[in-house]
């Protein structure tokens, strides 16, 4: 089994939801009501166009990274509401 780490990007829309997508796997969008569903999904769509692409014998994406996760440390913010 790979492991493909694929960077997204996440906005958030006017209508509430967030949109995932990126510029290293064309095809990839999501949309979700949280940040996390916005990235379980992106996930359940990346793994369904590489393995598509891997079946039909088309080339993946130069840019994917194969293997193992990176030693590196990740910052992130996160969104925290607080109803005062």
């Amino acid at each position: 089994m790979s492991e493909y780490l694929i960077p997204i990007s996440i906005e958030y829309l006017a209508e509430g939801q967030y949109l995932a997508t990126s510029s290293v796997l064309q095809g990839l969008i999501a949309q979700g009501r949280t940040i996390a569903e916005t990235i379980e999904i992106a996930e359940d769509v990346a793994r369904k166009i590489i393995e598509s692409c891997i079946e039909h014998g088309d080339r993946l994406p130069k840019n994917l990274t194969v293997g193992q996760r990176p030693h590196s440390k990740l910052n992130i913010k996160i969104h925290v509401p607080i109803e005062t």
